[in-house]
């Protein structure tokens, strides 16, 4: 969403809520609903609930358990945002995680929060991420960045640049897509590749690069020097 959005009673942010536990959802839509820009227009219990719903209702805002019992709202943010790329996600955890929070990043979350936030912060972070801009826990996300900073004396650069340098450009092209938080799909799109070959071609890049997540390559991506990034991906590459 780049361009800021306004919401009124009349047009008010439609909000789907993803949470296992019916006390908190239904916390969560009693606090929502009383305010008159906002209106929660469905939820859902586990993540194949969700992926099912949220799609249907075309919501402004999903708000995301972290955890649940069949898969994690980090996922599930990522699937409704591969197929409603205006859609704005709120990550609600009890958990004050750092890899959770890089994971929500990368797959494209507007915010995350922790449970143990007041009320009305949480009705102005729906607000925040609706219109467009990012909201996330000041707290942790200082943290995170300063353990992303390492320390040039503790750096693993030396050992990690023979791992970089053995991806072939279009390995470097789709590893410096994932660090800006594309998902398949858009990186097939924009490489002009099917989404089954960049499947294929990062299993191959995670194994070069000695990892087994995509948020663990997300990271080693941004050791990756800005011209390299750039090199491949302006014009249409050849397959």
């Amino acid at each position: 969403m780049t361009d800021t959005r306004t919401f009124t009673e009349q047009e008010p942010i439609r909000v789907f809520l993803l949470d296992d536990h019916e006390v908190v959802r239904r916390g969560l839509s009693d606090l929502l609903d009383a305010e008159p820009d906002i209106s929660v227009v469905g939820d859902a219990d586990t993540v194949a609930h969700a992926l099912v719903r949220a799609p249907a209702l075309r919501p402004h805002v999903a708000v995301l358990d972290v955890r649940l019992p069949d898969g994690d709202g980090i996922t599930v943010c990522r699937e409704l945002r591969s197929r409603m790329p205006e859609l704005a996600c709120l990550m609600l955890t009890s958990f004050d995680d750092e890899d959770a929070l890089l994971d929500a990043i990368m797959a494209g979350a507007s915010g995350y929060v922790l449970k143990q936030i007041r009320g009305s912060d949480l009705i102005s972070a729906v607000r925040t991420v609706a219109s467009g801009q990012s909201m996330l826990d000041p707290a942790t996300t200082a943290r995170l960045m300063r353990s992303l900073r390492a320390d040039p004396a503790e750096s693993q650069t030396p050992a990690i640049a023979p791992e970089l340098a053995s991806l072939s450009p279009r390995e470097r092209d789709i590893l410096a897509l994932i660090g800006d938080g594309l998902t398949n799909r858009e990186i097939g799109k924009k490489l002009y590749l099917s989404e089954k070959t960049i499947k294929n071609h990062i299993s191959r890049l995670l194994a070069k690069l000695g990892v087994q997540r995509r948020v663990q390559a997300a990271v080693l991506a941004s050791q990756l020097d800005h011209g390299d990034r750039a090199g491949g991906g302006s014009g249409r590459p050849a397959r």
